[in-house]
């Protein structure tokens, strides 16, 4: 009887403690994550409706001739790539990551992109007369680039994941508190029970 009145006490300890961890986690991961969890939030609502910002959306076209020794080595090994893309950034204030530097034997093609951004450049290797294409989303853009990853980097990208990380985390440990509650146990359960099926109703009925 005393070993069943023991084993009793250790459970009702042990609960508590998960319980107790389970609140400080889920409210101060909730805290930490706040900015991020709100961002992912607001960019989901911007994504779904794009064609609201449609007008954000601008382009231009810039002419212009750099130094054709840069291009018109017989090499194409040879093409100074440092030099082109360092006068493109410095002249045109290009941004974003090289994502294309194509040579062929008459021209070069190169390609910059970032969040809500592109510029393709085209450039003639004999007389060194350029084109560039400059595309910008607006604000909006970058924010739902950045929501996607679209190319934001590495370091972004680890963002992302650690946030989704976050995000399982707060979910978990609501889930747990909530078994923890007798009161609101049964009430929240079939709540969030209600919410998976309305969801999957959802899927079945509106998602071709």
């Amino acid at each position: 009887m005393e070993l069943e009145i023991k084993q009793k006490q250790g459970t009702g300890k042990l609960n508590k403690k998960v319980a107790g961890w389970s609140r400080w986690l889920h409210i101060y991961l909730s805290m930490f994550s706040f900015a991020i969890l709100f961002f992912f939030a607001v960019t989901g609502l911007t994504l779904n409706h794009t064609e609201w910002f449609a007008d954000q959306q601008q382009s231009k076209t810039i002419k212009g001739k750099l130094d054709s020794t840069w291009v018109n080595a017989a090499d194409t090994l040879k093409i100074d790539k440092l030099k082109v893309v360092e006068f493109l950034r410095t002249k045109h204030l290009v941004r974003g990551a090289i994502t294309d530097f194509i040579m062929d034997e008459n021209r070069c093609t190169v390609a910059f992109t970032g969040p809500g951004y592109s510029a393709d450049i085209f450039i003639e290797r004999k007389s060194g007369d350029y084109d560039i294409t400059e595309t910008r989303s607006g604000f909006v853009g970058v924010i739902n680039d950045l929501h996607k990853g679209r190319d934001s980097g590495k370091g972004w990208s680890l963002l992302i994941d650690i946030s989704a990380i976050l995000m399982v985390l707060v979910s978990l440990t609501g889930m747990i508190m909530i078994f923890y509650l007798k009161k609101k146990r049964l009430a929240g359960i079939l709540v969030a029970i209600i919410g998976l099926i309305i969801s999957y109703l959802i899927y079945l009925i509106f998602v071709p």
